[in-house]
């Protein structure tokens, strides 16, 4: 038998990915009757939403006055006007339903004394549009995500999706550009896998990898991202990378935004807190990109802690050890495993780390994928799906507001499976796959797996890193970013040169990692390159060079194609301004006041 002899699958609907969304389409796929299928790299519980801490926004009004067009306003003003006002809409509208769902399925939701869920402030949220502190953030202590996706993993368990663990997506399989299919790897035996399905939902997550100092999990590679470019396909936005505020110094790990939520506060080398002076309304509490700039600014200036002066401290110790062992017990876990910090005597190192992808395939809010074709900005590619951070919807537009990426999941998860629901019949027919369906996939493994350069998997990657955290970081100018851009052409031209020791296929980590790093490449290029085309400052987007958001020639969605030789090529996709409903009126952007 061939190494790549293929075994053969039909399903209804193949999910990619166990995460928040990829869980929360397939319970919701399986419930409504489809044959579903979900395919994961990772063990489901171990999907990188097992990771989120601080919790999941929604208007519940639970621990003071709330509506969802304050949600909404909130939302549009953190996206710096860049996130579409009808995708927001639906998202801030449908988060206490998508919530209190949750709190039906079994997710151990923290309590109010009278019962209710606990709900916590975050960075951006506000009541009355920016009047007040909203308390919206739904919490299970600092464990949100890992509560969630455990309750997810079981509904869908439940209702008999079948899972396909420890399965590599490599490809998609199209047709006249139209999805019918993926091919996945085995990981356990080697073998090659073809789903055919009428739709395939990517639910991959991010690409943090490739950065060098990241919160995010090592299985996040940009796989989804990767499979659309290798399709043909446009990412979008992908110039808009997060950078947490509070990652813990040297090891990367996140410390939650919850944490300030509770009252923590950052303190610079004088003692000082800085963020009253950067945001005299917010202070702490000011959206991610405002507080990370102003750490770095800090730091770039002189006023950074430590013996190198080269981050910042984050403060609990006033709350009191009763406060945070039970609000933020992971936390004080955390700091103590990778700092060596007792956070109720001492201050916790922090410094900005990347977290969070805005950018992605481009994605409705009903989950279908859309690309610009014949001069049709909103085309939608038949058969094909995304949801989670590997979408753009765009509800995050230029900078997500914390707790919002958990609503995003669950909210978007749920909108596909809906949407096929609506759009779809189980156990429809399908047309057969062409002969050769899968073949380009075969001949990629099979190079790569022979493939006896001089450079190792490991030593690309770092160089990698290195370039996009140099030259893609906090702040961005021209200079840097160009120079960026030629040293990761060279970086991913060596890639030619890569060498793969393990000719096996069973369980051929060397390959797998091999793989992963072709696609964060691809991600990777695709962010410095639209972050070098973006001329001007929006939400995480800093350029020194381009200083102001300039509403004029660049409120407009980037969509990016990266071809086989690495040429990057643009064109552009118009922010959706309109709302769905006159429920609430459009929002003007203004000037940044935090």
């Amino acid at each position: 038998m061939s190494d790549y002899e293929f075994i053969d699958h039909t399903y209804d609907v193949v999910v990619i990915g166990a995460g928040g969304a990829g869980l929360r389409a397939t319970f919701g796929l399986a419930e409504a009757g489809f044959k579903t299928a979900c395919v994961t790299k990772v063990f489901p519980t171990r999907s990188h939403t097992v990771a989120a801490q601080g919790g999941i926004s929604a208007a519940l009004g639970n621990m003071g006055e709330d509506d969802w067009r304050w949600h909404m306003y909130d939302t549009v003003k953190g996206s710096d006007w860049l996130g579409d006002q009808d995708a927001i809409e639906y998202m801030c509208k449908e988060a206490p339903d998508a919530v209190i769902e949750l709190e039906h399925y079994g997710v151990p939701f923290s309590r109010t004394e009278d019962g209710k869920i606990y709900q916590r402030p975050f960075g951006g949220m506000t009541t009355r549009f920016g009047e007040g502190t909203a308390q919206r953030t739904c919490a299970a202590a600092d464990r949100t995500g890992h509560a969630m996706l455990h309750t997810l993993y079981q509904q869908s368990l439940k209702h008999d999706a079948e899972f396909f663990i420890e399965y590599f997506a490599v490809d998609l399989i199209m047709e006249d550009g139209a999805c019918r299919g993926v091919v996945a790897i085995d990981l356990a035996t080697g073998r090659l896998h073809r789903f055919r399905s009428h739709q395939v939902i990517l639910a991959t997550g991010g690409y943090g990898r490739s950065y060098f100092s990241c919160t995010s999990a090592h299985t996040c590679t940009g796989d989804g991202g990767a499979m659309v470019l290798r399709a043909g396909l446009p990412v979008q936005d992908m110039e808009f990378v997060q950078f947490h505020p509070t990652g813990i110094y040297g090891a990367g790990c996140l410390i939650t935004e919850g944490v300030r939520g509770e009252g923590g506060f950052l303190t610079n080398a004088d003692g000082e807190r800085f963020m009253e002076r950067y945001a005299p309304n917010a202070k702490d509490l000011a959206s991610r990109d405002v507080v990370s700039r102003s750490m770095t600014i800090e730091i770039s200036e002189g006023r950074g802690v430590g013996p190198e002066r080269d981050h910042i401290h984050l403060h609990l110790e006033h709350l009191g050890r009763d406060v945070i062992e039970e609000r933020l017990p992971g936390i004080a876990e955390s700091a103590r495993i990778f700092a060596g910090v007792d956070v109720a005597k001492e201050p916790i190192p922090v410094l900005p780390t990347v977290h969070y992808n805005m950018g992605g395939i481009p994605a409705n809010f009903n989950g279908q994928v859309v690309t610009r074709k014949d001069g049709d900005p909103e085309s939608v590619v038949e058969g094909l799906m995304a949801v989670g951070e590997a979408a753009c919807v765009s509800v995050h537009g230029a900078n997500r507001l914390g707790s919002n990426s958990l609503l995003d999941l669950v909210v978007f998860g749920r909108a596909a499976a809906h949407f096929c629901a609506e759009t779809m019949k189980p156990g429809a027919r399908h047309k057969a796959l062409a002969a050769d369906a899968g073949q380009d996939s075969v001949a990629r493994i099979d190079k790569l797996r022979n493939a006896s350069g001089s450079r190792p998997t490991a030593e690309i990657r770092l160089e990698m890193q290195k370039v996009m955290q140099g030259h893609a970081a906090v702040f961005r100018t021209g200079e840097t970013l160009n120079k960026g851009v030629e040293l990761l052409k060279k970086t991913c031209a060596s890639f030619a040169d890569v060498g793969v020791s393990d000719r096996s296929m069973v369980w051929n980590t060397d390959l797998i990692e091999t793989m992963e790093l072709e696609n964060l490449l691809l991600n990777a290029t695709a962010t410095i390159e639209s972050a070098a085309n973006r001329l001007e400052s929006r939400g995480a987007h800093a350029r020194e060079d381009y200083p102001d958001r300039d509403d004029t020639n660049w409120m407009k969605h980037t969509l990016s194609w990266v071809d086989r030789d690495g040429r990057v090529s643009f064109e552009y996709r118009p922010v959706h301004q309109q709302t769905l409903t006159d429920e609430v009126d459009y929002v003007e952007p203004k000037a940044r006041v935090y």
